[in-house]
């Protein structure tokens, strides 16, 4: 279930209630943005983001309300019960998701390595995320 090569792995996580739940495929040891923005800031989101195709909603997708702000282009997605951001459509990669570390579980997780993201001058930094929503 885990590697220590780089392949991929499917890690399993959801929100604080257990509406939502979902699995990432990504690697082991992973490396995830700590970002300064308002948003992330208040909530503690660690971003790990992913292409579309890695992620698989399991449960809960009528849980799930939207909230967009500033440019209203990423499309935040909070469970409605328990208010949690599980994972979201982020601005910088509108074809993959950004999935928050807090919400995965840890069995399947190795190394964690953060990189700070300065989200509060966004439009400088947001080209250097834009690949990780490749395959």
């Amino acid at each position: 279930m885990t590697s220590d090569d780089g392949r991929n792995v499917t890690h399993r996580g959801g929100c604080h209630c257990g509406a939502v739940r979902f699995e990432v495929d990504a690697p082991r040891n992973v490396e995830v943005h700590d970002c300064n923005c308002s948003i992330c800031a208040m909530t503690g989101f660690r971003h790990l983001i992913v292409p579309a195709s890695r992620l698989r909603l399991i449960c809960g997708r009528e849980k799930l309300t939207v909230y967009r702000f500033n440019t209203g282009s990423a499309r935040h997605l909070f469970c409605s019960i328990c208010g949690i951001k599980s994972f979201y459509v982020p601005r910088s990669n509108p074809d993959g998701y950004s999935v928050n570390l807090r919400c995965l579980e840890s069995e399947t997780l190795g190394r964690i390595t953060a990189i700070p993201f300065d989200g509060q001058n966004w439009e400088s930094g947001a080209a250097a995320l834009s690949h990780l929503s490749e395959d």
